[in-house]
């Protein structure tokens, strides 16, 4: 089976676009590909955490991974940190690196223009994602625009080091989501959904009760044509759409259908609702989990993932080491 690798910083609790543009389509595709995926938490610490959050937060990823669908006997689902060769394969390649090319780094020059003193992990991020990605000889990698041009930093990286050491690491492809996974802030449809807004109307939690999730939608910014189509002239409509499309699997035409003639208070709570029971299910899930008496269950599942990263990593690290003339027992 061909292998795909991902992962989500442990920030706390996931976003509809979280479900909605990665973990619904992690969990379709755990019948057909070798699936990967972790908890990334050294690069969360490119910003600064508070400790006892920042354990708590990982544990709470792993459980919302599987509360949305992830089934540990079908992925691997591991926390980034507890395989070493993450950071040991990230020093090697950073000598495969040049700075100019972090430096031109779209992600970088936007959140460094927001900081007074800039962090080295910040700037050298896009090369442990690449020893995450390379590590495992992944096949593909699910990315969106935003982590596009870092995919396409780790091919770079790849094929200097293939070229300068010997054949290595595969040189990994994007996989691309379907239309419609890319899911925007509520109140500004321009930009992608994120926790980090400082509106909370501007997206919705998986920890949102229903009637929180109501309200949002009906603050939701859209326009003033009352009319429910599918068009880049209606952003905010279009944006609603797509989340309608991925929450019950119709597609544009019998939704633009379904809603002709009425207007946007009816379409706005029909949305809101589709999305309030889908999160009550995984909310469901995820309390069942989160209890004193499952801790081990949850410890059990990211051990058991650990192994098998580890044993991949080890071996991949190995390979890595000989090739550039390391010394290896």
């Amino acid at each position: 089976m061909k292998r795909i690798l991902s992962g989500i910083q442990p920030s706390g609790k996931l976003t509809l676009g979280n479900y909605l543009g990665a973990l619904r389509n992690w969990v379709n595709i755990q019948n057909e590909y070798d699936c990967m995926f972790f908890v990334a938490d050294l690069h969360s610490i490119t910003v600064t955490q508070d400790p006892k959050t920042l354990n708590e937060n990982i544990k709470r990823i792993i459980m919302q991974y599987i509360a949305c669908g992830l089934d540990p006997n079908k992925s691997t689902i591991f926390i980034q940190s507890h395989v070493h060769e993450h950071a040991e394969l990230g020093w090697i390649l950073n000598n495969s690196t040049y700075m100019g090319e972090l430096g031109r780094m779209t992600q970088y020059k936007d959140k460094s223009a927001k900081q007074q003193n800039i962090k080295v992990g910040l700037f050298d991020y896009p090369v442990l994602m690449a020893a995450d990605i390379l590590l495992y000889d992944a096949d593909y990698v699910p990315v969106g625009e935003d982590q596009r041009q870092h995919l396409e930093m780790t091919k770079t990286i790849a094929k200097r080091f293939n070229a300068q050491y010997g054949e290595t690491f595969k040189i990994p492809e994007p996989y691309i989501l379907k239309e419609g996974a890319k899911i925007m802030s509520l109140q500004d449809p321009s930009k992608k959904m994120s926790k980090s807004d400082s509106n909370p109307n501007a997206y919705i939690s998986l920890f949102d009760e229903k009637d929180v999730i109501i309200k949002k939608f009906r603050r939701a910014v859209t326009d003033s044509l009352n009319t429910v189509r599918y068009s880049d002239e209606q952003p905010g409509i279009k944006n609603l759409i797509n989340i309608y499309s991925c929450i019950t699997g119709k597609n544009i035409q019998e939704i633009e259908t379904e809603f002709e003639g009425t207007g946007y208070g009816k379409f706005k709570d029909t949305v809101a609702d589709s999305v309030a029971n889908k999160i009550l299910s995984i909310q469901e899930k995820y309390n069942q989990l989160n209890k004193p008496e499952n801790e081990n269950i949850i410890k059990e599942v990211y051990q058991k993932g650990c192994e098998r990263a580890s044993s991949i990593a080890s071996n991949k690290l190995k390979h890595v080491y000989k090739s550039v003339g390391f010394v290896v027992d």
